[in-house]
């Protein structure tokens, strides 16, 4: 008895300690963690450009439509999404939807003139836009789609008789979404390898730029994710709030182009769903993308489950359905440690008027006290720790699990009886109710 009461004090004091060291872990990277971000003072508001005199087109694909004009492309709708079911339309999730939303590709120019966001192009059919400047400097732009990822390509030949020099840039320009979730939305950059993050409620107060040789800048919400990557090298990017809209802006090093020669410039563009499958798959176009999936600090808990919820909806065709069982089985993997902590509960609450008892008998004798207490322990083969830890261990399994459900693309729109939304509350409070009743 005396062998394994200390293997289990032994384990206990384990697991508690690991529980501490996971707890200072996450302290100490908020606390301490390295800022590669640079504080810079926000640029001066920019004279907006006039450009209603810019035709209009579309570029249509599979999975999105988009609007261009000139250098912008904005009411980039996805076509496997439905905005609103209540509405009971078919309107579609659209990002960079209002007016004042738009992703702007262009150049500046050094010896030359460049095509700005008033520049009137020539359509020439396929998505295909030409413009010639005053030094014969030709511009093609041709705009393709896979998927996702929208693909801009200025093919430039200078005819000018002299060499020229052209400095990519792109920016995205959006309102901010202010809502209350716990995955991390606002601006998304990936500079030097690494994700940097920057929220909504940060860009109110600050801007933040990075150095990089390649990387993607853009914005992520809760379900949808835009970015974009310039294909040149010595990037600087930038987050900012001017005014009432959100930048994120990349520009890259200046291309010189000699007389007579063409050079290509492609940017590329991520407009979709933040769903990791998708994203692995436009990560073949811009590198990096694939990792800016938020999955919490339990990620290696999140992300197993959220492949769990999605094999088993694979099975039952429902997302409910999917849920009950998903916790069911969490709940029977995680048996062992609800029975030791109920077991322990229960032993606690029969040592309780032995407790008292030493406590009255010893309450001037501090180390005796402490002393029975333990032998007390030993004998009921409990400790207090021992009810409360296998409790804290399964925090993080359920929190993993509540992250899973709230980053799940799928689940939004996703009904079950009479909830018309998994990703919202219970519109009748059925279900808390319920689950009150059954505690």
């Amino acid at each position: 008895n005396t062998t394994t009461t200390k293997k289990s004090s032994k384990l206990s004091s384990f697991l508690w300690w690991m529980a501490i060291f996971m707890l200072a872990w996450w302290l100490f990277s908020i606390w301490f963690g390295p800022d590669k971000k640079t504080e810079v003072v926000t640029p001066q508001t920019t004279v907006s450009e006039n450009i209603s005199n810019v035709p209009v087109s579309a570029v249509e694909a599979e999975k999105i439509t988009a609007a261009v004009q000139g250098l912008r492309i904005s009411k980039i709708e996805l076509s496997n999404y439905v905005a609103d079911k209540k509405s009971g339309t078919d309107t579609n999730v659209t990002l960079f939807g209002n007016d004042d939303e738009y992703t702007e590709i262009g150049m500046l120019a050094s010896g030359t003139t460049a095509p700005t966001a008033a520049t009137v192009w020539k359509n020439i059919g396929n998505s295909s836009y030409t413009w010639t400047n005053s030094d014969k400097i030709k511009f093609t732009r041709t705009i393709t789609v896979n998927d996702y990822v929208i693909t801009v390509r200025d093919e430039i030949v200078n005819n000018s008789g002299r060499d020229v020099t052209f400095a990519p840039y792109a920016r995205m320009v959006r309102s901010g979404e202010e809502k209350n979730v716990t995955v991390a939305t606002g601006g998304v950059a990936y500079a030097n390898n690494d994700i940097e993050r920057e929220s909504w409620n940060r860009l109110n107060k600050k801007s933040y730029a990075f150095q990089t040789t390649n990387g993607f800048i853009g914005f992520a919400d809760q379900y949808w994710q835009t970015a974009v990557s310039i294909g040149s090298p010595d990037q600087t990017m930038l987050m900012k709030k001017q005014g009432e809209l959100y930048h994120a802006d990349a520009a890259a090093k200046p291309v010189n182009i000699a007389n007579g020669k063409t050079s290509t410039i492609e940017t590329k563009i991520f407009a979709g769903p933040r769903e990791q499958k998708i994203l692995n798959a436009a990560a073949e176009s811009i590198p990096g993308l694939n990792k800016t999936m938020d999955y919490g600090w339990f990620f290696f808990l999140s992300r197993p489950m959220l492949w769990a919820l999605n094999a088993l909806h694979g099975l039952v065709l429902n997302y409910g359905l999917a849920i009950i069982l998903l916790t069911l089985a969490l709940r029977l993997l995680m048996w062992p440690l609800t029975r030791k902590s109920y077991t322990s509960m229960a032993a606690m609450q029969k040592m309780q008027p032995e407790l008292a008892r030493i406590q009255k008998t010893y309450a001037n004798d501090k180390a005796r006290q402490q002393m029975e207490m333990m032998k007390l322990s030993q004998t009921h083969k409990t400790s207090p720790m021992s009810g409360c830890l296998p409790m804290l261990i399964q925090i993080p399994i359920f929190f993993a699990f509540y992250t899973a459900l709230l980053i799940s693309v799928p689940m939004r729109m996703a009904s079950f009886l009479w909830v018309p939304d998994l990703s919202l509350m219970d519109p009748y409070f059925i279900l808390p109710v319920l689950r009150g009743a059954t505690m």
